[in-house]
């Protein structure tokens, strides 16, 4: 991995008041730049159309934002603020952008920066061209030093889109100059899959289809669709979740060794495991719709009675699938993909089920729980768990399951990076090993492109549930695990 350097940068926001600004990038920039490795080297430039806001008004507002978002140290939240600017993009003409391409220019020059720039594009992904040709027609996809650019999520809507998109940015950028996020590749558990399975022996050596018989990816979320439902409505849980967060748990987990720990190795292997991915058949699909129910003990309205949404929308909030890998590693193993929304709990996990033993000594009765498990949680505790089978004390034979336990915050603490925290940071020292690549996103939306195509039935199911009861039917006699059930 590359080591931590020391270049001063303008960090430039396009969508600078939005909802992921308010979010994610304000804290996590605050946290790098108010005392962290950056401090000192670093000067954010928010762009937006907004034309009421000026650096003291954005100063106030920020001020606000992080005051009511996260905890802040007062004296550290005066020494950012000086820090932060406005830019006005007006509506957005070519004259806009000549004032954003002068207003950074005065900036390097007013406080020594040597023109390295990164412009994170936080805005909707109807507006995303438009501003890629703003930015490169007004010569700001090149700098006195390095430019790069952060494309947030999605990369498009399906396999022809994300060629579009892919062709506009290399229209102006080079492929080493984007950075594509996922801030699931931010988490530290997720990062440490590389770790888990390459640095120790005694689980890559069972990391296949002789040792493993199926493997489960959870992504769960107990909120409904909140503020996002006009813009989920048009994309539905396989765009907004399955094709990138899900899609990336699945190549971490199944990609081979890396012959290096950089950006390139780490993802030309996972490129490899996507390609491999055989196609989808209509009944390795399960797609599913909350109805009212209740969660946490709260009673919630269905999905199409959630405020501005169509009362006979067909969106989909579940989505399960039945995945095969075809290489050698992986032949014959499932691979089940499952995510919702208004689920018990939220909870992302990848449960590995090995091979139970292939002689059976012991009566028919003690078998079925002899199989053992390596559960990788990834929030909200992240560490993990394995399984195993013990007897239990006393002259009957009687056997209970135990497991060993590893958490990150038992083991350093709580105070683990955030993942917009540890990507941001990344971009700025110029390490893509966790960023998505331009043939990665076309290899990721060509397994989900003929599903997208069809009209799969949706099924409804309780708010509060796991979602409905056709995903338990194709799991091939396994069940989905639910830690609080112990199986």
């Amino acid at each position: 991995m590359p080591e931590p350097n020391a270049d001063q940068l303008l960090f430039v926001v396009m969508g600078g008041t939005g909802d992921l600004m308010e979010r994610k990038l304000l804290p996590a920039l605050y946290r790098i730049i108010a005392k962290g490795p950056m401090a000192g080297r670093c000067r954010l430039l928010a762009a937006a159309r907004n034309p009421n806001f000026n650096d003291d008004s954005y100063r106030a507002w920020a001020r606000e934002q992080l005051s009511a978002g996260v905890a802040v140290d007062d004296p550290a939240l005066d020494g950012f603020l000086p820090n932060v600017h406005y830019q006005s993009l007006g509506k957005e003409t070519p004259e806009d952008w000549a004032r954003l391409a002068d207003r950074i220019r005065d900036l390097e020059a007013q406080f020594g920066l040597p023109g390295n720039r990164v412009f994170d594009i936080a805005i909707p992904p109807a507006a995303f061209p438009g501003a890629i040709r703003g930015l490169g027609e007004a010569g700001l996809n090149k700098a006195p030093g390095w430019t790069r650019v952060v494309v947030e999520k999605p990369f498009g809507s399906d396999l022809a889109s994300a060629r579009e998109l892919d062709a506009l940015l290399h229209g102006y950028l080079d492929e080493s100059q984007i950075y594509r996020i996922d801030h699931y590749l931010g988490k530290e558990t997720v990062q440490n899959l590389l770790a888990f399975r390459f640095v120790n022996p005694i689980f890559e050596s069972l990391w296949n289809r002789d040792r493993i018989s199926r493997v489960q990816i959870t992504v769960a979320e107990s909120v409904g669709v909140d503020a996002r439902g006009g813009f989920f409505d048009q994309v539905g849980t396989l765009r907004d979740m399955v094709q990138n967060h899900l899609t990336q748990l699945l190549a971490l987990t199944a990609m081979e060794i890396p012959v290096a720990l950089d950006a390139n190795a780490i993802r030309d292997e996972k490129v490899k495991v996507l390609r491999a991915v055989l196609p989808l058949a209509p009944e390795d699909v399960v797609y599913g719709q909350y109805a009212a129910g209740e969660v946490g003990g709260a009673a919630v309205p269905g999905y199409r009675e959630e405020s501005g949404l169509p009362p006979d929308s067909d969106t989909e909030t579940f989505v399960a699938l039945r995945l095969g890998i075809h290489n050698w590693r992986w032949w014959g193993v499932p691979f089940y993909l499952r995510t919702g929304k208004r689920l018990p709990r939220r909870m992302s996990q990848i449960v590995v089920d090995f091979e139970c033993p292939a002689l059976q000594c012991l009566p028919p009765f003690l078998c079925t729980t002899l199989c053992n498990q390596l559960v990788i949680t990834i929030e909200p505790d992240e560490g993990f768990d394995i399984r195993f089978q013990v007897k239990a004390p006393g002259e009957e034979f009687r056997l209970e399951p135990q497991q060993l336990r590893f958490r990150y915050a038992e083991a350093f603490g709580t105070g683990l990076r955030e993942a917009y925290e540890t990507l941001l940071l990344d971009v700025m020292q110029g390490n893509q090993a966790f960023f998505v690549r331009s043939d990665e996103v076309q290899a990721s939306w060509a397994i989900y492109d003929a599903v997208l195509k069809e009209k799969v039935p949706v099924h409804s199911y309780p708010a509060g549930s796991w979602g409905p009861r056709e995903a338990e039917e194709f799991l091939d006699g396994g069940v989905w695990y639910d830690e609080s059930a112990g199986a």
